[in-house]
C-alpha cells in the first residue's frame, strides 16, 4: 500500500469543446508559410458543345457537293441582337409594312412560302416585350418572343439553324 494519496485517486479528464471562430474555410492558409503548401484546385475542362450536323432540309434532295453545311454558332452573328432585328422584321411583314422578299435569305424556302401566306394578316406592327433564347446544341437556336398587339399578348416562336455561315429560320409560328 502506498502512502501517497495521489495514486489512490482516479484521474479526472476535462472536456474541451471546439467552436468555429470564423466561417472562412481558407483561414488556415492565410499564414504566409502555409500558403505555398495550399492544394491546387482542379481545373475544370470546358467541353466544347456538339455541333448540330443534320440541317433541316424538309425532304429536299441535294447534290452532295451543294448540300447545306452546318455552321458553329461561334462563326455566326451575335444571336441576341440578330434575333431581335429578325423578330422586328417578321412582325413588320405580318403587318404588311415590309416586303417578305427582303427576308428571303434568312428563311428556308418552305418556311418562306408560309411567311408569304401570312403577310399582311395583322392590323398593326406588334411591340416586342421580351426575347427568350435557348441553344440546345451548337448551331441551333430556339427563340420565343412575347409580342404586344394592343391589349393582347401573343408569342412568336422560331428556330434558327447555322447553315452555310448564316442563321437560317427553319420554323416560325405566331401564337
Amino acid at each position: 500500500m502506498t502512502t501517497n494519496s495521489i495514486y489512490n485517486e482516479l484521474p479526472t479528464f476535462n472536456q474541451i469543446a471546439l467552436t468555429a471562430i470564423s466561417s472562412d474555410e481558407n483561414e488556415d492558409w492565410l499564414h504566409p508559410v502555409l500558403e505555398i503548401f495550399r492544394p491546387k484546385p482542379e481545373l475544370q475542362l470546358l467541353k466544347k458543345s456538339r455541333l448540330y450536323l443534320v440541317p433541316s432540309v424538309f425532304d429536299d434532295e441535294f447534290d452532295p457537293e451543294f448540300a447545306p453545311e452546318p455552321t458553329s454558332a461561334e462563326d455566326l452573328p451575335e444571336l441576341h441582337e440578330w434575333s431581335t432585328h429578325f423578330a422586328q422584321n417578321v412582325l413588320e411583314v405580318f403587318a404588311g409594312r415590309r416586303q417578305p422578299t427582303q427576308l428571303i435569305k434568312q428563311f428556308h424556302h418552305r418556311i418562306f412560302s408560309e411567311l408569304i401566306k401570312k403577310s399582311g394578316s395583322e392590323k398593326e406592327v406588334g411591340k416586342i416585350r421580351k426575347l427568350h433564347l435557348s441553344e440546345p446544341l451548337d448551331g441551333i437556336c430556339e427563340t420565343t418572343v412575347t409580342v404586344r398587339y394592343g391589349d393582347r399578348l401573343r408569342a412568336l416562336t422560331f428556330r434558327f439553324e447555322g447553315v452555310d455561315n448564316r442563321w437560317l429560320c427553319t420554323a416560325l409560328t405566331l401564337l
